[in-house]
């Protein structure tokens, strides 16, 4: 073997090692990314420092016991947003991985008079893999025609894809399903992702042009997604 043969060999052991170097720093910084992604979630919000949006209107409430017809005798919602607490079918539905929120079976959710609130408009209902049929056959019973959805894909601070729980595979996006009207815009959100269950102000920016100075009404919500000129009807307020 010449030296050049010897020099050749050399070079590519040493691509080789420097390959598994680059293969086990990538690992390091995913897990360390999900770490630090899982303590935003629990400390992102200092609720003793938070404000809500001045023009938002949050209603503290059950949403089972709600007096929803009140509300839809006193105005009907051009856009009505939904992600509900869905029930998960198996005893370890995500594999160790703590749901920190109550969940509801799938006939509370059914039950709410979601019919009454809007009389033309849109609705968006996010969903979870498992409970995608159940959706369908939710929005057509209240009287909307599927139209679109909108995949957000979940980002860490650094745009890396922010893996999530799941029971076969660990998901990396959540899906909003639409209701009414056709969709003018994109049906992909790109967008860090934030505390547990809050989800992308991109979504309320979209809905916002889609239709401009709307009705919005929120059901199910949360704190961190409190916004100006929306009512927003949950629990956890």
């Amino acid at each position: 073997m010449d030296a050049d043969d010897r020099r050749l060999r050399t070079l590519i052991e040493r691509e080789t090692e420097l390959r598994l170097e680059m293969d086990a720093l990538q690992e390091d910084i995913a897990r360390l990314e999900l770490q630090i992604a899982g303590n935003n979630d629990s400390n992102e919000i200092d609720w003793e420092e938070f404000r809500a949006p001045e023009w938002c209107v949050p209603i503290k409430a059950n949403v089972m016991t709600f007096e929803w017809e009140s509300l839809a005798q006193a105005v009907q919602f051009d856009v009505i947003v939904m992600d509900p607490p869905w029930q998960l079918a198996t005893h370890a539905p995500t594999r160790g991985v703590a749901i920190a929120y109550q969940q509801l079976p799938d006939v509370c959710i059914e039950s709410l008079p979601i019919n009454t609130l809007q009389s033309n408009g849109l609705i968006f209902i996010w969903v979870i893999n498992a409970k995608y049929v159940r959706a369908f056959e939710l929005m057509q019973r209240w009287g909307y025609e599927y139209v679109d959805e909108i995949a957000w894909v979940k980002q860490t601070v650094n745009r890396r894809m922010a893996k999530g729980h799941g029971y076969y595979l660990q998901h990396a996006k959540e899906t909003c399903l639409i209701g009414r009207k056709p969709s003018v815009c994109s049906d992909v959100i790109y967008s860090e992702r934030r505390g547990q269950s809050q989800k992308p102000e991109e979504l309320y920016e979209m809905i916002e042009r889609m239709v401009p100075n709307g009705k919005y009404l929120e059901i199910f919500g949360r704190k961190n997604n409190l916004r100006d000129y929306w009512i927003t009807v949950g629990n956890e307020l």
